[in-house]
């Protein structure tokens, strides 16, 4: 990544202890509201009204300044012209299984570090969810043009109210194993996801379905999905939903063998414990063969896929690993045919040079800084003065400088949490001023720093500065910043670092691997974290409904 520009960060080796988080909720808004409003968008069947009422959850979100957006993602990755085929979904899912190579069959790429998890119900990394969208199928999936297409599925049907969906599986699916992949697979699956006891961060992506809440109660077979036979699976929603196959294209849906899941020892207490080796069995065109960890991977071609006879590579090599200069060298040598990264110090000479292997593509995502509302820094304060830290925070970040001198390949600062390009459900982009009277050009806040808007708001909330406009000694804010080792993350939290420090807010950077970090998240383990947000599908509510009180995806821990 890009040479250091700022002084030698701090990195704080040793894990924060356990209590690191206060537990005064004193500070904490009431969320119920933002909870019932994501309901009512839910069910609401008259999508212009529901588009207004998602505009209307941002705003409630967007004024806690928890969730602080610095930039709208594009994708850069290098790709040997030797390989075509290869395409891209809008959540950033890369598909390999209709690549060709020239004079070669084996395709050897790195998408990213160790993944969390391989199964499709459990975990929420990105380098996961590319693994899984290449080593398990669903019954719908983008296909090369973005759009929704059966997979699995030989075509569904939909009932006049649109509360019913009816899928018809094709002839002679199976398992990777060779055994029969039937309806009631999928029914398991589901029903396995919504079941609390597994753990699924994302099982609120099954909440349309009828009986999801009595799921959520420990009651999975209420969950309103059937199989009448081997080949159909009927589901019943709680409102039309205009999504619907783009969650049947989603990991969550995607289906699991229950014999495999369930001859795992402890398999009811570790649920993702029976895909955490290779050998385990899949639904997709590739298996996994071998894994070494945190050091490499090895999918093979699966012979059982239903469309195996057009998938030319047989064996896939991943380098696992987030060291972009190492990535970048093996690719550069002929190691690599694909790398999901790009080092920004390469970035500038790669576009000027017009090398026709660096790809740069947009894509619906956010990129964020997230501050944990229980973090000690809000402890003794009043709702709207823990407001007003989080927003002179937001107010002290220089994007602009972030995008120009770190990421380099044409981000936009993002203003909002909703990416600028996102449909609204309705025939429309969210963001269209002109149907919305939305200040599109300004979005929430002026994406310029204002140092002297976030004095007044620290000042507001209890903290004294001395003559030079710093935090005095008798009130300090001290901050630990949390984030993996990528370079890009780092960098960023270096800028960060450098525009609180304006003020003499104190943050220490600690790096720790991907998956040691998304367990300190998901716990709630921070004060303040690096993050981002892959839409999984075209509609604002994917960005949304990650916010609710049960949502597992709520690390920001709101109405908790």
């Amino acid at each position: 990544m890009k040479k250091l520009i700022f002084a030698i960060m701090i990195l704080v080796l040793m894990a924060a202890p356990a209590a690191l988080l206060a537990q005064d909720v004193t500070s904490m808004p009431d969320w119920s509201g933002y909870d019932e409003l994501i309901k009512e968008i839910k069910s609401e069947t008259d999508f212009s009204k529901r588009a207004g009422l998602m505009h209307k959850a941002e705003d409630m979100l967007m004024e806690t300044y928890s969730v602080i957006p610095l930039f709208y993602y594009n994708d850069a990755y290098l790709q040997s012209s030797k390989v075509n085929g290869i395409y891209t979904a809008i959540d950033g899912s890369k598909f390999f299984f209709y690549a060709q190579k020239d004079g070669d069959s084996t395709l050897r790429i790195n998408i990213g570090p160790e993944p969390d998890y391989l199964d499709p119900a459990v975990g929420t990394s990105m380098e996961r969810g590319l693994l899984i969208s290449n080593s398990f199928s669903g019954l719908y999936e983008y296909n090369t043009e973005g759009e929704m297409a059966p997979v699995l599925a030989e075509g569904c049907e939909i009932s006049e109210d649109g509360l019913t969906y009816t899928f018809t599986l094709k002839d002679g699916l199976k398992w990777s194993d060779g055994s029969d992949l039937t309806a009631d697979d999928f029914v398991y699956s589901w029903k396995r996801a919504a079941d609390p006891k597994t753990g699924c961060e994302y099982s609120y992506m099954l909440d349309v379905i009828a009986g999801y809440d009595e799921a959520q109660e420990g009651n999975p077979d209420a969950l309103q999905v059937f199989a009448p036979d081997a080949k159909t699976i009927v589901v019943h929603l709680n409102a039309p939903c205009a999504y619907f196959l783009n969650l049947a294209a989603f990991t969550t849906y995607k289906p699991v063998k229950q014999s495999v899941v369930e001859a795992e020892e402890n398999w009811e207490k570790v649920p993702g414990a029976w895909a955490q080796e290779a050998g385990f069995v899949s639904s997709g065109p590739f298996i996994l063969e071998s894994w070494k960890h945190d050091e490499s991977m090895v999918y093979v071609k699966n012979p059982y896929w239903y469309d195996a006879d057009n998938v030319t590579i047989e064996r896939i090599e991943y380098m696992l690993s987030s060291d972009e200069p190492a990535v970048y060298a093996a690719y550069r040598s002929g190691d690599l045919d694909f790398a999901d990264t790009v080092p920004a110090d390469e970035i500038k000479t790669l576009i000027e040079s017009g090398d026709p292997e660096f790809h740069v593509i947009d894509q619906l995502a956010t990129y964020f800084v997230m501050i944990n509302m229980k973090a000690p820094l809000f402890e003794g304060k009043t709702v709207e003065q823990a407001n007003a830290i989080r927003q002179a925070i937001s107010k002290l970040i220089d994007r602009q400088y972030i995008v120009d001198t770190v990421t380099q390949t044409g981000e936009a600062p993002a203003t909002s949490f909703v990416p600028a390009g996102m449909a609204d459900g309705n025939g429309g982009i969210f963001k269209d001023a002109s149907a919305w009277n939305y200040p599109v050009e300004d979005g929430y806040y002026d994406p310029e720093p204002d140092v002297e808007g976030a004095i007044e708001l620290l000042k507001s909330a209890g903290f004294k500065f001395d003559e030079n406009g710093r935090l005095s000694d008798e009130t300090p804010i001290k901050l630990e910043y949390l984030t993996n080792p990528n370079p890009t993350n780092t960098e960023i939290a270096e800028c960060v670092q450098m525009d609180l420090a304006e003020v003499g807010i104190e943050m220490s950077i600690r790096t720790i691997e991907q998956n040691i970090l998304l367990g300190e998240k998901r716990s709630g383990n921070y004060e303040i974290s690096s993050a981002s947000w892959w839409a999984d599908f075209n509609d604002p509510i994917n960005m949304l409904e990650m916010w609710t009180t049960n949502s597992g995806n709520n690390y920001t821990q709101f109405g908790r």
